[in-house]
This record gives structure tokens, C-alpha cells and sequence, in this order.
């Protein structure tokens, strides 16, 4: 990082009243959890034990016809998750709800971990993998890890099969969550950062490009490039937590 783009982009928050965040795998890197491809950054190869392709174990339409083959994948990325906490990176965009007048966090990530840090204003338009429903009853719950589930879990209401509140493959995004990122998106914000994602889904590229044409402040946080680092203002080739305080600190002393 250069510690001139750092002293530009410090110069442009303090003139900002709002600041979106879109997160992705990355984020979570300092928290000890994988990078890679899959819902929330699990899998880098292409096929998962029984020959399918990763995409097809964890997809709705999997989960309808065999539901012990996608909880047993889904069971994994729990248990990457468990026992993680939030890094720098997550505290910062915390602490930097109280410093301005409008922040918002929308991460594709399902470990929770911005709530854990205290961020208030998140759009996790993934789902969480620590929140269940019930497919009949609807009975919502929300559990720290999966060590004591029977997998695939039961509706404790109606014994009925139950998963984790997020999206899979080949499914639709939460209408309220997806309803909420584009009433923010109308309002616009000031900056937007993207932080450790690629980028590749549409609406997770298109707040940046939206935040370029509005003539907004855009700041790429990761160590390789992606569909957007052609377009933003400041690429800082670096890992999130790092990264994030060097931005804090350098808003400090401006």
C-alpha cells in the first residue's frame, strides 16, 4: 500500500456522510477461514466426493432430492466457520457505523461475522448459516454451531426437515434482503469499498460501477484482482485487516 493513496482516500471519507462495504470471502481470511469458491468461499475443487460438481451438492434442487447430501456440505462450511471470530477488517466497518451519518455492509459471506463485530446495517444476501428453518412449520432458530445437531437436523416444533437460512445454487436471493440493498442503492452513498471478492455476481459489481458513474469514491481491498479493479478509484493490493487499519488510522490523522 501506498501511503499516498492511503492520505487520498482519508482526505475523501472525511468529506463523506456514507460508505457502503461489499464483502466477500476475503474479509474472513484473517479469521483463519477459506478463500475459496462455494457459498461463503469453501471449495476450490471441482467435485465433491460422490463426482458432482460442487455446485450441483449445494444447490435447492439437490436439497429437494437428496437433502443428506447437500447438509453434509453444508455441514462442512459450518464447520470451517466454528470457533471463528472477527478480525480488524470486520471491527473497523463496525466502528465506523458510530463515526458516520450512513453505513451499510453487504456481504456475501454466511459465517456472521460482521454481526459478531457489531456492525448494525448489514445486508447478508447470502443468509447465515447459523439461522435454521423448518420446510413445513417455518419455526426459525439460530444455533452457534452444529456440534449437537443430528445431520440433517429435525423441526424441534414438528420433526419435519429443517436447513440453514441460505442461498443455494440455482436459488433466488431473500426478496427483503434484495429489496433493502436496492432502496440503499437508490439513496447512493459517498464511497464504496469492496473488500476480498471477485466480484463475479452482478449485484455484487454493480454497486461499485454505479459508485464509478455517480463520481463516488471507490476502493478495491484485495491481494488479486477482479471483475471491478480495471474501474476503481484505489486498488490496495492487501489482506482486509491490514488494510482497514491502515484506512482507520490514516482517517485519524486527517
Amino acid at each position: 500500500m501506498q501511503e499516498a493513496q492511503l492520505i487520498e482516500i482519508a482526505r475523501r471519507l472525511k468529506g463523506s456522510r456514507s460508505i457502503l462495504f461489499v464483502t466477500g470471502a476475503g474479509i474472513s481470511a484473517d479469521s483463519g477461514l477459506p478463500t475459496y469458491r462455494g457459498i461463503g468461499g469453501l471449495y476450490e475443487g471441482a467435485h465433491t466426493e460422490e463426482g458432482l460438481p460442487i455446485e450441483a451438492a449445494l444447490s435447492g434442487a439437490m436439497f429437494r432430492r437428496d437433502p443428506s447430501l447437500t447438509w453434509r456440505y453444508i455441514h462442512q462450511i459450518e464447520s470451517c466457520c466454528r470457533g471463528a471470530g472477527p478480525n480488524r477488517a470486520h471491527q473497523v466497518i463496525a466502528e465506523l457505523e458510530n463515526r458516520f451519518e450512513r453505513v451499510w455492509t453487504l456481504t456475501q459471506n454466511v459465517d456472521g461475522l460482521h454481526h459478531a463485530a457489531g456492525s448494525r446495517n448489514v445486508i447478508d444476501i447470502h443468509g447465515d448459516v447459523h439461522l435454521l428453518i423448518c420446510t413445513r412449520c417455518s419455526h426459525r432458530w439460530r444455533v452457534e454451531n452444529y456440534a449437537n445437531l443430528c445431520i440433517p437436523p429435525s423441526c424441534p416444533e414438528c420433526d419435519s426437515l429443517v436447513r440453514p437460512e441460505v442461498v443455494l445454487f440455482g436459488e433466488m436471493l431473500p426478496m427483503d434482503r434484495a429489496r433493502m440493498l436496492e432502496e440503499q442503492l437508490i439513496r447512493g452513498f459517498d464511497a464504496v469499498f469492496s473488500i476480498g471478492t471477485t466480484s463475479v455476481f452482478p449485484y455484487i459489481a454493480e454497486p461499485v460501477i454505479d459508485a464509478r458513474r455517480r463520481g463516488a469514491l471507490t476502493v478495491e481491498i484485495n491481494p488479486g484482482s477482479s471483475e471491478i479493479s480495471h474501474i476503481v478509484d484505489h486498488r490496495l493490493r492487501a489482506g482486509a485487516a491490514v488494510a482497514m487499519d491502515a484506512i482507520v488510522e490514516a482517517l485519524d490523522r486527517a
